[in-house]
């Protein structure tokens, strides 16, 4: 339900007619924001990040976010603060929900994937939408963070991306941070600023946030950094593979 009478998604709208944007005029996320602050203060600073980038026709995470073709193709990013309106005569057509069984894209080049064994997923995005679907596996009650049309799948703080944000039975806020392989110490800087950030912005009043890293493989350094931090758990996650016939029509 809606926190005003209007959605967000119409809102931007509404924002961008005050705004008096000109074709190829550029405005700041920041500017999005104090805009809200101004006129709708209960609008959370993350929800106004996440509906700039469902409404960017050029944002790849707008497919986890609902877009409705045409009537949210409003906005063009031009970098990770930076956008201007859409011009269909002249943008590349707006990024669509991916199809159905889409796992996600390779990673680009460079990115940390040598060495992964078979038990492992091939990519980080593999292991993120299934989680996304299947998140009571690694704790009862724990949902997908959901808001007007907006999902806690790659959620954005700042610029960055949480894997997952989740709720649990107790409606805390749950940040997951996913490594297909080992998981490192320095992971843990990284899962507390986002803690931080969705505690600073997204949360409501008394609302408890806590972490969850989940790797192929969970290193000493990591859980020694992470024994004194209560509001972070560890988790190593497991694949299992189950063949099952299919005989040819007729074969016996």
């Amino acid at each position: 339900m809606p926190i005003y009478e209007r959605p967000v998604r119409l809102l931007m709208k509404d924002m961008a007619h005050e705004l008096a944007l000109q074709a190829g005029q550029s405005f700041t996320r920041q500017q999005a924001i104090d805009w809200f602050a101004q006129n709708y203060p209960k609008i959370k600073t993350g929800t106004v990040h996440c509906h700039l980038i469902r409404l960017s026709t050029n944002a790849p995470t707008r497919r986890h976010y609902n877009a409705k073709p045409e009537e949210d193709d409003v906005f063009f990013q031009l970098d990770g603060s930076h956008f201007r309106l859409y011009d269909p005569a002249h943008d590349p057509p707006p990024i669509r929900e991916a199809a159905a069984g889409q796992c996600g894209n390779p990673p680009p080049a460079g990115d940390d994937i040598e060495q992964r064994g078979s038990a492992e997923f091939a990519y980080e995005a593999d292991l993120r939408n299934y989680l996304s679907r299947n998140l009571s596996i690694i704790e009862p009650g724990l949902r997908l963070y959901q808001e007007e049309g907006i999902t806690g799948v790659e959620f954005p703080v700042g610029g960055r991306f949480i894997d997952i944000l989740a709720v649990d039975a107790k409606n805390a806020l749950v940040v997951i941070e996913l490594k297909v392989s080992r998981g490192y110490d320095r992971v843990v800087g990284q899962l507390m600023r986002y803690v931080a950030w969705i505690q600073n912005n997204q949360a409501e009043q008394g609302q408890r946030v806590r972490g969850v890293i989940v790797a192929r493989e969970i290193s000493e350094d990591l859980l020694l950094a992470c024994s004194l931090l209560s509001c972070v758990q560890l988790f190593e996650y497991e694949l299992s593979l189950k063949v099952n016939p299919v005989n040819p029509e007729g074969s016996t």
